[in-house]
């Protein structure tokens, strides 16, 4: 990551979530002022699921497999399933089936958009 992307990401941590929409939206603006700047978003990679994997394991894998994601988006939703996981001694398949689909559902959306 350049030294640019690192400023941004850090300066964008730093703002509450309603600034943060605010400058995904202005990002987006700026980029339908000028087409020819073309955001290309990668194909997620294809790393199959072991028949057995831990949660942990399960989040590395879908972090290699989803590169493109913007992790902190995902950590709400991810942090809780963990949490049943390890908290509350929810089964390791049925986390993993659900964080799969929040990953999924991530790409979908920014790829759509």
């Amino acid at each position: 990551m350049d030294k640019r992307n690192k400023e941004l990401t850090l300066l964008f941590g730093k703002l509450d979530e309603d600034r943060q929409q605010q400058l995904l939206e202005f990002a987006r603006f700026l980029v339908e002022r000028h087409p020819q700047q073309e955001i290309i978003i990668s194909e997620p990679g294809k790393i199959e699921r072991p028949e057995e994997e831990s949660v942990v394991g399960a989040m590395k894998r879908l972090s290699r497999t989803y590169p493109m994601l913007d992790k902190q988006h995902l950590f709400n939703e991810a942090s809780a399933l963990m949490g049943e996981h390890m908290l509350q001694g929810r089964e390791a398949a049925g986390v993993i089936d659900e964080l799969e689909a929040v990953f999924l559902r991530h790409y979908t959306k920014i790829k759509e958009s």
